[in-house]
């Protein structure tokens, strides 16, 4: 069964690599930030690993990756300048929005899932 799950999942990543140019983690970040009205929109780094999931690193690694497609912008804490606050820049809706207005189907598997 965690076979089928993961495979699952695999081809949903596909999916949305294919029709929307990214990747699931990317999508995730992105569907978060948006959800985010908190605060002017900005998320701390850490945060954001506690609420997808993901390991500090794994955050990390995803937020530059949306950063270097121009969806996401950080700034420097006023308070901490050791860190770091992200919300989505205009890219980033613009990518949202269409994620959102031409969603990816999802395999059966995790329909029953859902």
């Amino acid at each position: 069964m965690m076979k089928d799950v993961l495979m699952a999942f695999n081809e949903f990543e596909k999916s949305l690599i294919q029709v929307h140019s990214l990747s699931l983690n990317e999508a995730m970040l992105l569907c978060m930030l948006g959800e985010n009205r908190k605060e002017n929109g900005h998320i701390s780094a850490s945060d954001i690993a506690e609420k997808t999931g993901f390991t500090a690193s794994h955050t990390s690694k995803v937020l530059r990756s949306a950063e270097s497609k121009k969806w996401i912008c950080r700034s420097l804490c006023v308070q901490d300048r050791r860190k770091m606050y992200f919300k989505l820049a205009p890219e980033g809706w613009n990518k949202l929005v269409q994620l959102k207005n031409a969603p990816v189907e999802i395999p059966e598997l995790l329909k029953k899932l859902l």
